[in-house]
């Protein structure tokens, strides 16, 4: 009964995933209802965000013209941490551009990435990392590229839910198509694990809750309508 009742909430999550919204950086009385909360609203980001390792919001992350856009100031993550979520936002890359999107983040003395399994982001056609724009970095590769010309929005959906065993099903979406599926702690996550970069970090995929985080690569990328809800 657990594995249909899992089955089904999952199979919902996809109700807003790709959804255009009317105007940016706000929720519908629908969404609302499902339970979403904005982490932006256009005009500042300091409410829901704050520099990895950091007090409070980086100035050079700016919100400008209702978009969150990195000029520098490194890392940021969620104040918040999360367990079971659906995480939405609109991203756009500069040309060549690189970033990515962090989850179950550990704050330590290391970089986000040891503790934070990544969902890369990038210009797929003059980027120059092998690991293409929704793949799960290193350990899961999409078979497609629903990615749009530099320039252009993109919308991202990461769903990450406690399954009855302790793992974690992970989807990644962009702009309404599925890329990859896995789960967090099952043999096939700890095999993919041992055979790459990560095999030695030890607190890599490991955090049950853990921060939301959006990478400072050194290029210039933007966002909006960041919005999460919780799932139970």
């Amino acid at each position: 009964m657990k594995l249909i009742l899992l089955t089904a909430a999952f199979g919902a999550l996809t109700t807003f995933a790709g959804a255009a919204d009317p105007v940016p950086n706000t929720l519908s009385a629908e969404e609302q209802a499902a339970g979403w909360k904005l982490l932006f609203d256009g005009k500042s980001a300091s409410e829901h965000w704050r520099g990895y390792n950091k007090e409070t919001l980086p100035a050079e992350w700016v919100a400008e013209d209702g978009v969150l856009a990195r000029k520098g100031g490194g890392d940021i993550i969620t104040k918040e941490k999360f367990e079971s979520f659906e995480f939405s936002l609109d991203w756009k890359i500069s040309e060549g551009g690189n970033s990515g999107v962090m989850f179950k983040v550990l704050e330590t003395k290391k970089p986000p990435y040891r503790s934070g399994p990544e969902a890369q982001i990038q210009d797929n056609q003059k980027g120059k990392d092998p690991q293409k724009a929704g793949w799960m970095y290193q350990l899961y590769a999409a078979d497609k590229d629903a990615t749009k010309p530099v320039g252009e929005w993109n919308r991202f959906v990461l769903k990450c839910l406690k399954t009855p065993t302790g793992t974690y099903k992970c989807e990644h979406w962009i702009n309404g198509e599925k890329y990859v599926e896995y789960e967090i702690g099952s043999a096939d996550w700890k095999e993919k694990v041992s055979k790459s970069k990560f095999a030695n970090w030890d607190e890599f995929g490991t955090a049950g809750a853990g921060h939301l985080c959006l990478q400072d690569h050194g290029d210039d990328v933007w966002f909006r309508n960041l919005k999460v809800r919780v799932l139970p």
